[in-house]
């Protein structure tokens, strides 16, 4: 009886853990990804360029954030994680957006 009351709540843990996977750490490789583009675009680098290189390392940096999720001891330290993560690139590329907006960035 009682392994049947922890299955019950065990699937819970793990949907919220795969949401974090796949839809939180979409978000973050995507914001990750913004701001290594405003970067390297203004140290000089080509804005084609930056967001082909950025978007080619975006697949490795989204499988790192997939493997951290599934690291993480509980699925509140994994969405914790997440938001953390995602405060220093979207606070750069937040206040970096008016020396380079983001629609310029995927015009050639």
């Amino acid at each position: 009886m009682l392994g049947v009351l922890r299955l019950a709540h065990y699937p819970w843990p793990m949907v919220s853990r795969f949401s974090a996977a796949i839809f939180g750490g979409y978000v973050l490789a995507a914001v990750i990804s913004i701001a290594l583009a405003l970067l390297l675009t203004m140290v000089g680098m080509n804005r084609a360029e930056a967001v082909l290189a950025v978007t080619m390392a975006s697949f490795f940096i989204y499988a790192a954030i997939i493997m951290a999720v599934f690291y993480a001891r509980t699925a509140t330290r994994a969405w914790l994680g997440l938001a953390i993560a995602g405060l220093p690139p979207g606070l750069f590329s937040a206040v970096t957006e008016r020396a380079i907006p983001w629609s310029s960035l995927f015009m050639p």
